[in-house]
């Protein structure tokens, strides 16, 4: 398929693009003792091997009042210099421009990763957590504005070619910007003039800091549907007076803040291309500054249809290329069809970033761990092995590409007619396809590599041994206990009742196995997709859908990837109904008798069938008989314990780069 517009180059101040992709800046918390290090270079050198044309590092916090996260790098220390020279060098070798995101957060800091107050225009809220803010003074303004410049000049000291101003998501920049947070009566506040000062005086300080051959760029977003954030007349006029003065090279226009931190990193629970409506109202306006659309855009051809239509200039796509980091040679070599796309999922990127661990991707789980898996290009094996792999959900599956890619004979043999497993099921919830063309993804690379693949193969040990191969890797996944059994009571074995007829697994309701009633109840103690996306599938399909929960909330474990409210939203405006910090004491020909855990009563809640979302159980009977027949097979994914999909594709990577 034709990229034109993707692979046609562009100038940027000193610098000529390669192509119109690029690697925008996010938190991947990896710094140690605030420093970058082997694991920062294998993961920005991945991607600047698989094509990107500029790659944003992560933002340095240029104040100490600026630091947010465990792994954000040490703010005003050249300590860090000769660190990123590493790094710049490495990426620039392959064509790649290298920039760096300067950040402050303003009022939404961390007190408990900065031990510093956090600053703000007018002493406002933060929507980070409930603390306060100090309200800056001028000297403050001035520190700030100092930190800034003298982190660009480390930045320049280290070989980037430019730096990122960010003002999006209303963080510091953005407050000062914004009515609602920048209150002050002095000559930083009140005029459009005023509250553009703070931006204006940092980059033109850093022009003169830095000289021509450096390039700045200024980042924003678009959260205009928030009541009290800027809207697209006022962001473009505020950009048009910053372009007006040439003062940034290009501009990258994200979505969501911390009002709406869900847009932020959108799920597949939302629409793509969040950020191209204000970048196509600035090109629309004609501003010098080349613009950069983010935000939702996940693919090369989304990217080359944005770029066609003239709506930017340029696209990043950030999830894209952590999910595969070669996204940009793969499409330039006309390989689409080679691309593992993006899940949009969230799970381990922001999912592990929002616990403050460093970030990684469930459909590569190579991203972090570049350093010491060499990344997304596999090595031969010395010796090709015969491997036979048990088992085609997510652990399987990687297990037998990664082991094929390296040089094995692959055969994977799959009890049912399809690939995927649970994983598959999952696929079929609402808005949840692209997990489906993930497994359309692997089809096409097992086919290519030339494994073996057997569907409706069920295999006893004595089969098993009777394969020779040299290694066997269990993938047989795990089931739903059947018993009704819950955390929340965990004296009653086995629900009173569960025996009793209409009581289903998510499974049996995704897999088109269950005859549901009019009214049914989910018990949800996993909080995950499992239970509230068969939930939401169940409600779109007409049912009265209640969800009962021991948590406190409906989607707790989704909070993790930032989808927890829009799933609450969906699921409210079908008309489900929550029960929390509850559980099911009996289940009966009337329903579910409900157990309230804050208060001991019982209620009964009326239903034709009971859907159960709790802990499945490892299905280990073929390792035991593999075990007693001296065969010691490799058991990865919910095999060796039930857990998410991130933790199987793990598992089947670390398996395949083993044998």
């Amino acid at each position: 398929m034709s990229l034109n517009h993707v692979f046609n180059p562009v100038q940027l101040r000193h610098k000529t693009l390669k192509n119109r992709i690029v690697f925008g800046a996010h938190t991947t918390n990896m710094a140690r003792d605030g420093l970058p290090g082997d694991q920062h270079l294998g993961y920005y050198l991945e991607r600047a091997m698989g094509g990107a044309a500029m790659i944003v590092v992560e933002p340095m916090p240029v104040h100490a009042a600026a630091v947010l996260t465990r792994g954000n790098f040490r703010p005003a220390s050249d300590d860090v210099i000769p660190h990123f020279k590493r790094i710049t060098k490495a990426c620039q070798a392959h064509g790649t421009v290298m920039i760096q995101q300067l950040y402050h957060v303003g009022a939404h800091g961390d007190w408990d990763n900065s031990w510093h107050a956090n600053w703000s225009p007018s002493g406002g809220p933060s929507y980070h957590d409930n603390d306060g803010s100090h309200e800056m003074t001028v000297a403050e303004i001035e520190e700030t504005i100092d930190g800034f410049v003298q982190a660009a000049i480390r930045c320049q000291k280290a070989g980037f070619d430019g730096v990122e101003v960010w003002a999006a998501y209303h963080c510091l920049l953005d407050q000062f910007w914004t009515p609602f947070s920048n209150q002050r009566t002095d000559e930083w506040g009140g005029s459009l003039e005023n509250r553009t000062r703070l931006s204006c005086e940092i980059m033109t300080r850093i022009r003169e800091a830095c000289g021509g051959d450096f390039i700045i760029g200024l980042g924003v977003n678009d959260d205009s549907g928030i009541e009290v954030c800027l809207g697209h007349d006022e962001m473009v006029e505020i950009i048009a007076l910053h372009d007006a003065d040439r003062l940034m090279d290009y501009v990258t226009v994200g979505a969501g803040s911390y009002f709406d931190f869900y847009k932020i990193l959108p799920s597949f629970q939302y629409g793509e291309n969040l950020g191209v409506d204000l970048a196509e109202r600035l090109k629309a306006v004609g501003i010098t500054a080349l613009v950069t659309a983010e935000a939702n855009i996940r693919t090369p051809e989304n990217a080359n249809a944005v770029l066609g239509a003239g709506r930017s200039d340029l696209v990043s796509l950030v999830r894209g290329q952590i999910a595969d980091p070669h996204l940009v040679t793969k499409a330039q070599e006309d390989r689409i069809d080679d691309i593992r796309g993006c899940l949009s999922c969230n799970q381990q990127c922001w999912g592990r970033r929002g616990r403050d661990y460093y970030i990684s991707c469930l459909i590569n789980p190579s991203a972090g761990h570049e350093y010491l898996w060499g990344g997304d290009r596999f090595t031969g094996a010395d010796r090709a092995k015969s491997v036979l792999v048990v088992g085609a959900g997510p652990a399987g599956l990687e297990a037998a590409r990664v082991a094929a890619e390296r040089g094995h004979h692959v055969t994977l043999a799959e009890a049912s007619s399809e690939l995927g497993g649970q994983f598959r099921l999952a696929g079929l919830q609402p808005r949840r396809a692209q997990i489906t063309d993930l497994i359309v993804w692997y089809t096409r690379q097992l086919g290519k590599l030339g494994v073996d693949v057997r569907f409706n193969t069920y295999l006893d040990a004595e089969e098993i041994a009777a394969f020779g191969v040299n290694e066997v890797v269990l993938a047989t996944g795990s089931l739903p206990a059947g018993t009704g059994f819950q955390k929340a009571l965990p004296h009653v074995a086995e629900m009173p009742g569960v025996r009793a007829g209409s009581v289903w697994s998510t499974e049996d309701v995704m897999g088109r196995a269950a005859r549901l009633g009019k009214r049914v109840i989910v018990l949800d103690e996993g909080g995950h997709w499992r239970g509230i996306g068969t939930a939401w599938f169940m409600a779109e399909a007409g049912h009265d859908v209640t969800i009962v929960t021991p948590d406190a909330m409906i989607a707790k474990e989704l909070v993790r990837s930032a989808t927890d409210l829009p799933a609450r939203r969906s699921l409210a405006a079908l008309g489900a109904r929550f029960v929390t910090e509850s559980a099911i004491v009996e289940w009966q020909e009337e329903g579910a008798r409900i157990l309230s855990l804050l208060t001991g009563e019982e209620t009964l809640i009326e239903a034709d069938s009971l859907v159960i979302a709790t802990g499945n159980v490892a299905d280990t009977g073929l390792h035991h008989d593999l075990l007693e027949a001296e065969i010691t097979p490799r058991l990865i994914g919910d095999a060796a314990a039930p857990r998410l999909a991130a933790a199987a594709i793990y598992e089947g990577r670390k398996t395949g780069l083993s044998l």
